[in-house]
């Protein structure tokens, strides 16, 4: 997963401009429905609860870290100001092994 992502990366800021074309045109489509699929299985439930992030006796409210983090990097784009250090929550990147599991389960 993370050498796709490298590659993607890399392409983006190196390859030629047709080649980065043919690649947005093929990769686009791809990582829209990956995010689609992530942010299906976090809606929120009908309490406003988060289900994947959710545990039997901890409830998460919505917007989850995973709803926080696609806002941060599809709408906000690194534009949006950003709290003070010291009035910022805890870091909106899920443990490895939930994101796996949410990634898994939205294939």
């Amino acid at each position: 997963m993370w050498e796709r992502l490298d590659l993607l990366t890399e392409l983006a800021n190196e390859a030629d401009a047709p080649s980065l074309l043919s690649v947005a045109r093929s990769e686009l489509p791809r990582l829209t429905e990956g995010w689609r699929a992530l942010l299906a299985a976090h809606e929120p439930d009908e309490k406003g609860n988060c289900p994947e992030c959710s545990g039997r006796w901890r409830q998460q409210k919505s917007p989850c870290s995973v709803w926080r983090a696609a806002y941060e990097h599809l709408v906000a784009g690194g534009l949006a100001p950003r709290p003070a250090r010291h009035l910022r929550s805890a870091p909106v990147t899920p443990p490895v092994t939930r994101t796996r599991r949410a990634v898994l389960r939205a294939h």
